[in-house]
């Protein structure tokens, strides 16, 4: 059985991009991200992405999101076994990146998207890059304001 440790290597570089590519530059996280923008909340949820991501690897992937401030994790209060996952306003702060990165591959990979990147294409294609960021990054906002009114 392999084992993914969760712990980051200290000052493998003095570079930022790798700093950061220690948290979100592996298969998963931005993905993860990304869906918690498209309104998943819970593990079974992420579960059901088309990438059909590993339960271990998901697992691993959510506390490394946490550990390094981009995700929360709370409980439903009238069912304590379903974990709610949300962003912290830094996780917030990568939408521009996934957005740059979705429009980058568009432009530069010859590629067939399936149904879920047509949608985010074709919305992306309606509003400019700063109208889209701002609706969804704000959207977001206000759906987690929603998460959090309904722990409280």
């Amino acid at each position: 059985m392999q084992v993914i440790l969760l712990v980051m290597k200290k000052n493998r570089s003095n570079c930022p991009l790798t700093t950061a590519l220690d948290i979100v530059g592996d298969k998963w996280s931005l993905l993860i991200i990304r869906d918690i923008f498209l309104g998943k909340t819970t593990f079974t949820e992420f579960l059901k992405s088309s990438e059909k991501i590993a339960t271990n690897i998901l697992s691993n992937r959510l506390e490394l999101l946490i550990n390094n401030g981009l995700l929360k994790v709370t409980k439903m209060p009238n069912d304590q076994k379903t974990k709610i996952y949300y962003l912290t306003d830094s996780g917030i702060k990568m939408y521009p990146i996934i957005y740059e990165m979705i429009r980058w591959s568009d432009a530069n990979l010859n590629k067939k998207f399936g149904p879920l990147g047509l949608e985010i294409l074709n919305n992306f294609k309606k509003k400019s890059a700063e109208k889209v960021i701002a609706e969804t990054t704000n959207n977001y906002l206000s759906a987690r304001e929603q998460i959090l009114s309904k722990i409280s």
